[in-house]
């Protein structure tokens, strides 16, 4: 015979009593079922809540009625669908519990309390109504059935609503009950009784327990607890996504998922199955063909290691310490003994090895009594000092990682730790079991959810997330969100999930928890969006919805964002930029941000600064970690000016190949931060100090293409109309230089520690006279590069290939280049 537990929403309404008919009958004509019922579902939370409103001297009638026509409803609906069906002796035994309950409610706003033992009266009336209900279904099938009242059969020992069961008494209990399938046996769940006969419960969601005691008592041959999910997962699948579904899992495994928070199923359930070696299925209601997840002694051949991830909220953890602990017999058990006089569950423990100190956890429910009674027990030694005042801390979760394997594992507490680092999450306390089954940490229960999604990232996926924050919407950011979108088959081909969840420009702040569809009108719900860009909002928006890898990417050419790059890698996030503020700031400043980047383990990542998409930074950085020396840099460095000198060349007049540059993408906003000179030395300084010159932007000499002070305080446009004032006397100079066979080039120079931006003249052997058309060469010296220079060279301007450059610069933020940086 097998057992069969059915609850929550499978309970919902007349449809779904009759598929657990359809399951339950089933089971019966092959093997014989025993089915245990929960109430419908929110009846037990309705009762509970009449109980607290009637000793509240609350108004409990509106519920109450709510109740009724809930319950009444079901019943009603079953007789227009079933035939032969008994519903006046249904509704008689429903209207004769409903009666009595009102009684008790008065009763209870009278005493302005409610008993514990009228309590688990009312508490378990929704599983009477239930199993009656059920039974009707059956008999009106012709289906032989009989109800066993767990009261008569089902002993128990503790409180009034938390018993647990006595297994051994109770199956002596169970020898008049035919185990032989002649009969369908029902009984509610969630109800037992004491030695003296009086009704208990068995805990809130008590009814998985009720089937496992049930299952040991008539030896059944599975137990089966049908839900409304799948099985077990190796993570809550509300929480994480890509949660997977475990095939089978080992009864200890189990227990210690249950324990510290799975869902599925209850934590006492596992006790008789596992004592009397009986399989347990999960099993969906909803998807009955599913195969769910088997619990026995079987070990899965597919996850054979960690099997999963649970979380355990409402925690607080208290901290006995002092020095009259180091070396005194009995301390640890006086501390233990007043939580289990109390009833009060530990669930977890940690001490330190100076025997200082004692730490453990327990429900937050239970935290202002179990402090009392702590203060009360150890007033003596806290008056003399022998203790510490006792700390407690609030509002704390347990993560905990399981699995059968995890002990022929090496190297599993190590990634566990890793994932915890890089969801920037603190241990408060650490426990692992000498079965080396589980390996628990006490986290802030702000951070849990974030916490369980990047280890489940580690241990069970190979997706890696990027989670982007683009502030700037101008010609790159705008051409990098077209490739984002472009590239997203190919990104997820190879395991990666990008998703663009903010979009800022100067007004406005863009958020969607869901990820923005940047393939569709991202600019129209820019405009519609409330709210401005601030660190605050986007750092309270990740962490509101747990995001993994947060990275903000400032296509933007303002100081005032690059001012913020300290604070955003402090609140976790990476910095992608090809704005060159940040790097060409003070000297202090740049330092902070490279200490900033070490500190937090944050990737800063600015490759487009210098060369747009060309591979200068990195190849630099590569050179300087293996020890080399710079000796001489020489290049072009300004994509814009390589396009307007190249124009000159062809015989365009300074203003007319300006203009052609500004049309087609290649100069800055405004024209003059190109032609002052000024981005090509701010290039040049980024490139210095990667070369560990402690040099300021005021120590570069500059010369301008623009006369100095020529049309500085007017606007853009007016810019561009005195720009022909300067054609003549600059096409005399490239006259010149053709005279002499030359070309005039706009080149950046480091030697020593002198750094120079001039305009020359060079002769058409030297490589730098054919860069034009926005290319950029650049010429490194160095003393692994002597005589022949190192040299880069490509294009080095335009949206297109900066905003490739970022989107490369973004992929380098995934969590395993993280752990390599």
């Amino acid at each position: 015979m097998k057992v069969l537990k059915f609850g929550g929403s499978s309970l919902a309404d007349a449809t779904r009593y009759l598929r657990v008919t359809e399951i339950s009958t089933t089971t019966h004509q092959t093997d014989g079922a025993a089915v245990v019922l929960s109430a419908p579902k929110g009846v037990t939370n309705a009762l509970s809540l009449l109980c607290e409103q009637a000793a509240g001297n609350q108004d409990y009638l509106p519920l109450l009625e709510k109740l009724a026509t809930t319950v009444k409803g079901i019943n009603d609906e079953l007789n227009q669908q079933l035939s032969g069906y008994e519903h006046s002796r249904v509704s008689d035994y429903i209207d004769g519990h409903l009666a009595t309950l009102t009684q008790h409610l008065e009763g209870i706003k009278l005493l302005g309390v409610a008993p514990d033992a009228v309590s688990a009266g009312i508490l378990s009336i929704g599983e009477y109504i239930s199993v009656t209900l059920f039974s009707a279904i059956l008999a009106s099938k012709g289906i032989a059935n009989r109800i066993i009242d767990p009261v008569n059969y089902v002993l128990a020992e503790g409180d009034y609503l938390d018993s647990i069961a006595d297994v051994a008494l109770s199956k002596a209990r169970f020898a008049d009950v035919p185990a032989d399938g002649s009969e369908l046996l029902v009984m509610p769940g969630f109800v037992a009784a004491n030695d003296a006969g009086e009704k208990v419960t068995l805990g809130r969601n008590g009814s998985d327990y009720s089937a496992a005691v049930l299952a040991a008592c008539i030896e059944a041959s599975c137990c089966e607890i049908w839900t409304d999910v799948d099985g077990v997962y190796n993570a809550d699948p509300n929480q994480v996504e890509g949660a997977v579904l475990l095939d089978k899992l080992t009864y200890q495994e189990a227990m210690e998922l249950s324990y510290f928070g799975a869902k599925v199923l209850h934590p006492k359930t596992i006790g008789p199955i596992a004592q009397h070696h009986i399989p347990c299925l999960i099993r969906n209601t909803l998807n009955p063909a599913a195969p769910g997840t088997l619990i026995s002694n079987e070990a899965s051949s597919v996850w054979t290691s960690v099997k999963g991830i649970s979380q355990l909220d409402d925690v607080t953890m208290f901290n006995v310490a002092g020095p009259g602990l180091k070396g005194m017999v009995g301390m640890a058990s006086r501390v233990f003994e007043v939580m289990s006089n109390a009833n009060i569950s530990i669930s977890l423990i940690t001490q330190s090895s100076s025997e200082y100190s004692i730490s453990f956890c327990i429900q937050s429910k239970d935290a202002v009594r179990a402090q009392n009674l702590l203060e009360d027990a150890f007033a003596l030694e806290l008056q003399n000092q022998l203790l510490d005042p006792i700390e407690v801390r609030h509002d704390l979760s347990i993560v905990t990682l399981v699995g059968d394997g995890m002990r022929q594992t090496k190297g599993l507490a190590a990634r566990f730790f890793n994932s915890l680092a890089q969801a920037r999450v603190n241990n408060v306390a650490i426990a692992q079991g000498s079965s080396e089954r589980s390996i628990s940490t006490v986290i802030e229960s702000k951070r849990a959810k974030k916490a369980v999604r990047v280890i489940h990232q580690n241990f069970f996926s190979d997706r890696h997330t990027i989670d982007v924050f683009l502030v700037g919407c101008g010609n790159v950011g705008t051409e990098l969100l077209s490739q984002i979108a472009k590239q997203q088959p190919a990104l997820l081909k190879r395991n990666i999930q990008l998703r663009v969840y903010g979009i800022a420009n100067s007004r406005k702040l863009l958020l969607d928890k869901h990820g923005i569809d940047v393939s569709n009108d991202w600019k129209g719900k820019l405009e519609e969006a409330s709210g401005s860009f601030s660190i605050e909002a986007v750092a309270n928006f990740v962490n509101d919805n747990s995001l993994v890898n947060p990275v903000i990417v400032d296509c933007t050419s303002h100081e005032a964002v690059a001012t913020q790059y300290v604070e955003m890698m402090e609140n976790g996030f990476h910095v992608v930029t090809p704005n060159k503020k940040a790097n060409t700031g003070s000297l202090g400043y740049y330092r902070q941000l490279k200490k900033t980047a070490l500190r937090t383990n944050r990737q800063y990542l600015y490759e487009t600064t210098v060369g747009a998409g060309l591979p200068v930074i990195d190849n630099l950085q590569k050179l300087f970690s293996a020890g080399d020396v710079l000796h001489r840099f020489e290049g072009i460095l300004s994509g814009s000016l390589s396009y307007v000198f190249g124009k000159l060349e062809e015989g365009m007049t300074l203003s007319e190949a300006t203009e052609s540059a500004k049309q087609n993408g290649f100069t800055e906003p405004d024209p003059r931060d190109d032609l002052s000179g000024m981005d090509v030395a701010r290039k040049l300084l980024i490139m210095a100090r990667e070369a560990d010159l402690e040099l300021e932007l005021s120590d570069i000499e500059i010369e301008s293409v623009l006369p100095e002070g020529f049309a500085e305080d007017c606007s853009i446009d007016e810019f561009m109309k005195q720009l022909p004032d300067l054609d003549s006397a600059f096409n005399e100079r490239v006259e010149a230089a053709k005279a002499e066979g030359k070309v005039l080039r706009y080149i950046g120079s480091i030697e020593g520690e002198k750094c120079k931006v001039t305009i020359q003249a060079v002769a058409a052997d030297n490589p730098l006279s054919a860069v034009k058309d926005g290319e950029n060469a650049l010429a490194i010296s160095s003393d692994y590069y002597q005589p022949i220079p190192y040299v880069i060279r490509g294009y080095g301007a335009g949206g297109t290939v900066t905003a490739a450059g970022v989107f490369a610069d973004v992929l380098r933020t995934m969590p395993w280049k993280q752990m390599a940086h």
